[in-house]
């Protein structure tokens, strides 16, 4: 293994071995405390422009699954066809692994896929770090190479126009209720568990005026990046919203705060988000508390949702928002993710809600 190094914005470094792509990675750096699912992580759309950090000690133990698809040509084990995560931070990464369906390492998978991977690292006072300070911009750079240097930018880049699909995708088509997907970064699981209730879904690219279609309901996915950049799909559910034909919708993570901002909310940035699997979330008006897995770094503002809107969610550990319900038309939306995977499956039962409403 090459030796590496990770630099941080304010000059802070952690020195390592590179275990993927022989290549330098520049991006935003944020960790994620799950335990397992990194397969799933690394094909989450959401991540895209970012260097992830494990928490957990060990990974590559359990492999890398096949990219096998099913009959609606999606991959059965991965979240979508490709690695979107710019870079993998681990403190120990395990060459040997054992699992009933892997196919290959960790390492070699990042390799064919061309994303960098760095292990060696401590993960534990790299996120102390990015818990005081925030997440930061961050390169890893191979010492042999010290001159080749990349350049990155988080903030304010449309990483939703670089993941969303590029034409109509028709799933389970004529099966039954029709709603339209706003690919904003989608995850697979997403769609797997509409079309396992039955439902037909025409996934649409982020900017697509899904207004001219006929639809039972509307569904706005998660993605990557900030929401402000989403103008055109934000403006498109806004006259969604104002039609006199009033239909469901449901988002999830992104497609929260698009949701909220398209109701008049503004949105804010996380000091360092959630990307997890165990944060809890209490159901606004109840006792009722959910596990949920996450993958966010920003937020809805509750303070500024209009006054026939009021939030559906709040997260038990800070208090921000996690989902929101417009007071009488039957639009909510969730900031975490009930299609899990991986992660806690406690709030599946959204689909079943938004299912029953169509």
């Amino acid at each position: 293994m090459r030796k590496a190094t990770l630099i941080l914005e304010d000059g802070t470094q952690f020195h390592g071995r590179s275990f993927g792509a022989d290549q330098p990675a520049a991006g935003e750096v944020v960790f994620n405390t799950a335990m397992t699912g990194y397969t799933e992580s690394l094909t989450d759309p959401s991540y895209a422009g970012q260097l992830m950090t494990l928490t957990y000690p060990l990974a590559g133990n359990y492999g890398v699954p096949s990219a096998e698809t099913r009959q609606d040509n999606m991959p059965l084990f991965m979240e979508s066809d490709k690695i979107h995560a710019t870079a993998l931070i681990v403190s120990d990464y395990s060459e040997a692994y054992s699992h009933w369906n892997a196919k290959e390492s960790l390492g070699d998978w990042l390799k064919r896929e061309g994303v960098t991977g760095i292990t060696g690292i401590d993960t534990r006072e790299l996120t102390k770090t990015l818990r005081e300070r925030g997440v930061m911009m961050g390169k890893i750079i191979l010492d042999d190479e010290p001159d080749n240097v990349p350049e990155a930018q988080y903030e304010g880049v449309n990483y939703v126009a670089q993941v969303s699909c590029k034409e109509i995708i028709t799933y389970n088509e004529g099966a039954g209720k029709r709603a339209v997907l706003v690919d904003c970064g989608v995850k697979n699981n997403i769609i797997r568990c509409l079309i396992k209730r039955g439902i037909e879904v025409v996934r649409v690219p982020w900017d697509y005026d899904f207004n001219t279609l006929e639809f039972d309901g509307l569904f706005l996915a998660n993605g990557p990046g900030d929401p402000d950049t989403c103008v055109k799909t934000v403006e498109n559910i806004r006259r969604f919203l104002a039609s006199p034909n009033v239909r469901p919708c449901m988002g999830i993570c992104m497609g929260n705060q698009l949701l909220s901002k398209a109701a008049g909310a503004s949105i804010y940035k996380l000091k360092y988000g959630h990307r997890s699997h165990n944060q809890p979330v209490r159901m606004v008006g109840t006792n009722r508390c959910f596990v949920t897995s996450q993958n966010h770094g920003y937020a809805v503002d509750t303070n500024t949702l209009p006054a026939d809107w009021e939030p559906l969610f709040i997260n038990m550990n800070d208090g921000s928002n996690e989902g929101v319900k417009h007071k009488s038309n039957p639009w909510f939306s969730a900031q975490f993710h009930p299609e899990a995977c991986s992660g806690p499956v406690d709030t599946e039962f959204l689909f079943d809600d938004f299912a029953k409403l169509l």
